[in-house]
């Protein structure tokens, strides 16, 4: 008896939505051969929920065009390959559902109905959803909302794939990508510690990384930064609070922020430590999320996503706290020191994967076959531990059930991988 027939499973679809990740193309090309090689149609729709969030029968998926069939012959030496072969979007059909009793609200489902709807008219008989925490939000509401459809109703099975270059994904220890991501900036920081030391100067490179430091960190460790912060270390003296309006309510409210100006003295000090070693050069990383912990005067003109994200990179974090910095520096010391902020990111998301990011992504995708075919599960992600070990976890461990919001994963700042970073950047005592 073929897979097909007892699983039920005669065609799946298969999505990416979010920012693009190393090895993207690892998870998608193995997943797509596990589900081929067992006799299992695979359609992969193209740019996340773009064209599936629009969907009506007057406006019908085009194949070609919105979808198109996995075909073994695409497959060839694709795993190792750059880019997402079957694109993605950032596009969020959920945005207006943030409480259960929502998704049984015509208004408010109706994007989510129209993507169950639209999958429905392709045939598919499950959802593979590939992407990042707001992505599993997503895959979790469409889950839900089939939940509530009428006995008898066409049901998709739901599994989620893991991807963030952040890395601060909950129920998994590391997410595929994450480490050529590291890599990459870690290369320019490199280059960027050379530069440096020649015109004896500062860099300051904003990484990426919105909610946790995990890339920073990285990045900073295996590039040889003096120092690194992310918002982990937003506390003690570095953290202080500011009062705001809530837009929603008109309520003073409290919110933390970092206190830019001990943030800048810790800085001057780690610069003042260096030049007394006869260092008068360095790269300080900056996690690109501690921009959602500036004072909101900074913020006023940044613009947010559907899923409430501000712009980050229309803050500019290093360009910002460059300037300033220079400004401590010589308020501090009398001399002048040029320091220069860029953002570094973009060039990582679709760098050659790592052998290790194409064994753990090729893993991710087989596991997306098994979770799905020979264990008939819904509504889990799949994750990976210890030598490879398979690991599903259901959606209600990961996504809170009244909020329907995930958490974030931080770094533990008693753990060995944040000491080692304060172990090998330059020492000041606070």
């Amino acid at each position: 008896m073929t897979a097909a027939k007892t699983s039920g499973i005669k065609r799946v679809a298969m999505l990416f939505a979010g920012g693009p990740a190393p090895a993207a193309n690892a998870v998608i090309s193995t997943a797509a051969f596990s589900f081929l090689n067992a006799g299992i149609e695979v359609v992969g729709i193209k740019h996340g929920y773009s064209k599936l969030i629009d969907y009506t029968p007057d406006k019908p998926l085009v194949e070609g065009q919105d979808y198109f069939k996995f075909q073994h012959s695409m497959l060839h030496h694709s795993r190792t390959s750059q880019g997402i072969v079957i694109g993605t979007a950032r596009t969020n059909p959920g945005k207006s559902v943030s409480a259960p009793e929502h998704l049984t609200d015509p208004e408010k489902s109706a994007p989510i109905r129209r993507v169950y709807e639209g999958l429905c008219s392709i045939g598919a008989d499950a959802l593979i959803s590939i992407g990042g925490d707001d992505t599993l939000k997503t895959a979790n509401k469409i889950k839900m909302f089939q939940d509530t459809l009428p006995a008898g109703s066409k049901k998709l099975p739901v599994v989620h794939l893991p991807k963030t270059i952040d890395n601060d994904y909950m129920g998994i220890d590391f997410t595929f990508g994450y480490f050529t991501a590291a890599e990459t900036l870690a290369s320019e920081i490199r280059n960027l510690n050379y530069d440096a030391e020649a015109g004896r100067a500062y860099y300051i490179a904003e990484t990426m990384g919105r909610s946790a430091g995990w890339l920073s960190y990285g990045a900073a460790i295996a590039g040889e930064a003096c120092m690194v912060l992310s918002v982990e270390d937003i506390n003690g003296t570095l953290r202080s609070e500011e009062a705001v309006t809530d837009p929603a309510t008109g309520k003073t409210v409290t919110r933390p922020i970092m206190n830019l100006e001990k943030v800048l003295e810790r800085i001057v000090k780690v610069m003042q430590k260096r030049d007394a070693e006869g260092r008068h050069y360095g790269v300080i990383v900056l996690a690109e999320g501690l921009a959602e912990y500036l004072p909101v005067k900074y913020l006023h003109d940044v613009t947010r996503d559907d899923h409430g994200h501000i712009s980050i990179a229309n803050v500019n974090l290093g360009r910002m706290v460059s300037k300033l910095l220079a400004e401590a520096y010589k308020a501090k010391t009398g001399n002048s020191r040029k320091v220069t902020g860029l953002q570094l990111g973009y060039e990582s998301r679709c760098a050659k994967p790592q052998a290790f990011d194409v064994m753990l992504g090729s893993q991710i995708g087989v596991g997306a076959y098994l979770a799905l075919v020979e264990k008939k599960l819904n509504g889990v992600m799949v994750s990976v531990g210890g030598q490879l070990n398979l690991h599903y976890v259901p959606f209600e461990n990961l996504v809170d059930p009244k909020t329907l919001v995930t958490k974030v994963r931080y770094i533990e700042t008693d753990s060995d991988f944040y000491r080692l970073a304060r172990f090998l950047e330059t020492y000041v005592d606070d």
